[in-house]
C-alpha cells in the first residue's frame, strides 16, 4: 500500500483554527512499510575537521583512541545506533583514488584537497581505518565510489579488495595489508553529484556512464548482496531522476539519490547561531520542501517502477549555513542550535512517513562539518541538538509504520505560513507504540489529541528537546545547555492521548 501521510488534508477531523487544538488519527494496517534502520545514516568526508581533528587523531594522540579513532567518538555514535555511514564524500569521493590510502603510510603519496580548503591530505586514514571503524560501531559502510576522475577498473578493484575472500590480485594485496577476512561492504555509491563536482555532467551522459560501471562490479558469490546507488539529483530536478529511471535496466541498479540542504540563500547563507525569526522562519520552509521533492521523486519512479524495486536514497541533508567567524572558509565548521533540532526533526519524520520508498539517508555531516551531531576541540568533545533528535529517534530503527492523519495548524510569521507540526509514528516488534512530534512554531505552544482507536497503548514515558531561545546551542563551556529530558505535558483519556507542545520542541512518546 501507499503511505498515506496527508498534511493538507483532514478527512473529517476537526481542527481549531486558533490552534488550540489538532486531532491526528493513526491507520493500523499489516501492509504498513517498515522503517529502515538506515534511514538514519551519517556521513563522514574528507572534509575540513570530519576526519583529521574530528574521527581521527592518530594512534599515538593523547587523546583516548582505538586505533586513532576517539574513543569519545565511537560511544557516543553506538549510543545513537548508528546504522551506515558513508564516505570518503560528497565532492571529495570524485578525486579520491583508494590505493593512496592503503599500504604502509610512509608510503603513501600525499594529495590537494582543491576542494575544501586546499590543504595537504596525507592518505594516512584509508580503507582500513574505516572500514575498521564501521566494524567498531557496528555500522553498514557505505562507500561513494570515484566516477568523475577514476576508471572502471579502479572502482572494480575496490569492491574486489573490499570483498573477495581470496584467490584475486587484490585479495592478495588485502592480506599483504594485513586483513586477512573481506569485509564484505554492501553498501555502494557510483559517483557523487555528477551533476555538479562530480563532473558536470547531463543526466543522459552519467547515465551511460552508471551502466557501465554498473556492469563491471564483479560477480561472485556475494554479488546478489550489492546495493548500488545512482549518484541523483538535487532537489526539485525530477528530469534526472526520470532519465536514471528510463535508461538503467532494473538488474543494475538498487536505489537513486537525492540531495537536499536547507539553505536560504547561496550566496549569503547566514549565521548558524546569530540569526532571527525571519531567517529561521525561512530556514524551516526549505527544510521542509523535502517532503514535496521525495513525493514528485517518487511519482516519476512509480512510472517506471510499479512495484517499488528501486529505492530512493537521500544520501546529503541537512542545514547549511555561514562558517564560525575565525575559521577556514573550506572547512564548512559551524554551530548546531535548536533550530537544527527541529530540521532533524522534522525531516526525520517525513522520511519515515515516506518508509514505503525511502530507504536510507545520511545526514551531512557526523563530525566537526555542516549539521554535525559531534563537535570536538582538542580532547573536548560536545553532542549538539541534532545528536539528540538522533538518539530520541532510535525507537524507530526497523519499526513498522503507522501512518498518521492530520491537518497542521500553521506557523504563520509576517503573512507567510508553513505547517507547524510533524508527526510520524511506529509500531515495533515488541509492539510498542513510538510517536514522534515536532512544534517548529517560534513562539506557539500547540495542542494535539491522537485518536488511540486500534492500539493497546496504556502506559506511556514521554521525552522533550527544548530551550528557551531558538538560537540556543551547546558550547565547549557549557556542554549540556541542551540535553533530553522527562516529558509530563500529557494525558491520556478513555483512548484518547492529549499532548501540550511547547514551541520549537521535539517530543518523543512511547508506549512501556
Amino acid at each position: 500500500m501507499k503511505v498515506k501521510f496527508l498534511i493538507a488534508l483532514m478527512l473529517g477531523l476537526a481542527f481549531n483554527v486558533n490552534g488550540q487544538q489538532t486531532k491526528i488519527a493513526f491507520e493500523v494496517s499489516e501492509d504498513a512499510p517498515t522503517i529502515s534502520k538506515h534511514i538514519y545514516g551519517h556521513f563522514a568526508e574528507h572534509l575540513g575537521r570530519s576526519i583529521y581533528d574530528g574521527f581521527y587523531v592518530g594512534d599515538t594522540s593523547a587523546i583516548p583512541n582505538k586505533n586513532g579513532i576517539r574513543t569519545d567518538i565511537i560511544a557516543a555514535l553506538k549510543d545513537i545506533k548508528i546504522p551506515n555511514l558513508r564516505w570518503p564524500g560528497g565532492c571529495f569521493a570524485d578525486t579520491y583514488h583508494w590505493k593512496d590510502g592503503v599500504g604502509p603510510k610512509e608510503d603513501r603519496p600525499t594529495m590537494l584537497n582543491s576542494w575544501w580548503g586546499g590543504v595537504t591530505e596525507d592518505n594516512s586514514f584509508g580503507t582500513h581505518n574505516f572500514l575498521n571503524l564501521c566494524e567498531e560501531l557496528g555500522a553498514e559502510p557505505f562507500i561513494s565510489g570515484n566516477v568523475g576522475s577514476g576508471t572502471v577498473k579502479e572502482f572494480s578493484d575496490w569492491l574486489q579488495y573490499t570483498n573477495h575472500a581470496e584467490g584475486s590480485p587484490m585479495a592478495k594485496l588485502r592480506k599483504e595489508n594485513g586483513r586477512e577476512e573481506p569485509w564484505n561492504v554492501k553498501f555502494w555509491g557510483i559517483g557523487n553529484e555528477m551533476w555538479g563536482c562530480g563532473g558536470n555532467m547531463t543526466a543522459e551522459y552519467y547515465a551511460n556512464i552508471y551502466k557501465q560501471y554498473s556492469t563491471f562490479m564483479t560477480s561472485w558469490e556475494n554479488e546478489n548482496n550489492l546495493y548500488r546507488i545512482a549518484a541523483g539529483a538535487s532537489g526539485a530536478d525530477y528530469h534526472w531522476t526520470e532519465v536514471l529511471m528510463r535508461e538503467v535496466p532494473k538488474s543494475l541498479i538498487e536505489a537513486v539519490g537525492l540531495h537536499h540542504y536547507a539553505v536560504i540563500d547561496w550566496k549569503n547563507k547566514g549565521s548558524a547561531t546569530g540569526y532571527d525569526e525571519d531567517v529561521y522562519f525561512r530556514s524551516m520552509e526549505e527544510a521542509l520542501k523535502i517532503e514535496e521533492f521525495i513525493v514528485k521523486h517518487s511519482e516519476v519512479m512509480d512510472k517506471y517502477d510499479p512495484e517499488n524495486e528501486i529505492d530512493l536514497v537521500v544520501d546529503e541533508w541537512g542545514g547549511w549555513y555561514d562558517v564560525e567567524e575565525g575559521t577556514n572558509p573550506g572547512f564548512l565548521y559551524q554551530q548546531n542550535t535548536m533550530r537544527d533540532a527541529m530540521i532533524a526533526g522534522a525531516t526525520l519524520n517525513i522520511f519515515n512517513n515516506h518508509s514505503e520508498r525511502v530507504k536510507m539517508a545520511n545526514l551531512a555531516q557526523t563530525v566537526n562539518v555542516l549539521q554535525a551531531v559531534v563537535l570536538t576541540e582538542g580532547e573536548k568533545m560536545i553532542l549538539t541538538p541534532t545528536y539528540y533528535v538522533f538518539k530520541m529517534y532510535t525507537v524507530h530503527h526497523d519499526a513498522q509504520l503507522l501512518p498518521v492523519y492530520f491537518d497542521s495548524p500553521k506557523y504563520t510569521f509576517q503573512g507567510e505560513s508553513i505547517p507547524a507540526i510533524s508527526v510520524s509514528a511506529s509500531k515495533d516488534e515488541a509492539g510498542k507504540t513510538n510517536i514522534s512530534l515536532v512544534n517548529i512554531d517560534a513562539k506557539k505552544e500547540h495542542k494535539v489529541i491522537f485518536d488511540l482507536e486500534g492500539l493497546d497503548v496504556n502506559n506511556i514515558e514521554g521525552k522533550i528537546l527544548k530551550s528557551e531561545k531558538i538560537q540556543d546551542h551547546n558550547t565547549f563551556d557549557d556542554p549540556d545547555k541542551i540535553n533530553i529530558s522527562e516529558f509530563k505535558d500529557f494525558k491520556l483519556i478513555k483512548g484518547k492521548l492529549e499532548v501540550s507542545l511547547p514551541p520549537f520542541s521535539v517530543v518523543v512518546l512511547s508506549s512501556k
